[in-house]
């Protein structure tokens, strides 16, 4: 996302640049939800996966791992006004750590050149989309106990066209994103 020449690795400072600005807009991206029962609907997923896109997987997972140590930490990174280990550890947990692996898979297809193509970019996130559901119903199923029918009805089902909304809008945003920092850089 920050242009570089070509060969050249991304440097300490700007890695630490980048992952605090991904960090704070996953913070953002978490007050924006509608409250349901078990799991709150945030535009997280959204951000996760144009931050997989833009840093490829290694920032991208290292950005979604320092954004999980801000929350452990204490600090209201999370959906609501929360932080601590609780969200860790409750609902929301499988979800939090498929961010991770979301980004991970959406920036290794980007790096891939998935990402400059608005149809591949789309397939790119919506492989990430099922990652972070895949985490949040097993967790829900099996960490939580609630069961695999139980699960599917309250952690999948609500999501589903919400992802597909989050894809379309990621997919197209990316290319325009890319456009603008390609003729700065």
């Amino acid at each position: 996302m920050w242009p570089t020449r070509p060969g050249e690795a991304v440097g300490g400072f700007r890695a630490f640049v980048l992952i605090a600005l991904g960090t704070a807009l996953m913070a953002l991206s978490a007050k924006v939800n509608l409250p349901l029962p078990y799991v709150p609907m945030t535009l997280q997923t959204l951000v996760v996966l144009m931050i997989g896109a833009a840093y490829g997987w290694r920032l991208g997972s290292a950005t979604m791992i320092a954004y999980l140590a801000e929350g452990a930490m204490g600090l209201p990174v999370f959906a609501g006004p929360v932080g601590g280990i609780a969200p860790l550890i409750g609902p929301t947990a499988g979800y939090l750590f498929g961010f991770v692996l979301a980004a991970f898979v959406t920036g290794w297809l980007a790096e891939r050149g998935w990402d400059r193509s608005v149809v591949r970019l789309f397939a790119a996130m919506a492989m990430g989309h099922i990652v972070i559901l895949a985490a949040g119903f097993a967790w829900l199923a099996f960490g939580i106990g609630l069961g695999a029918a139980k699960a599917w009805q309250v952690g999948i089902v609500p999501f589903i066209a919400g992802s597909l909304v989050k894809n379309a809008l990621g997919a197209t945003l990316m290319p325009a994103v890319r456009r603008i920092v390609d003729r700065r850089g």
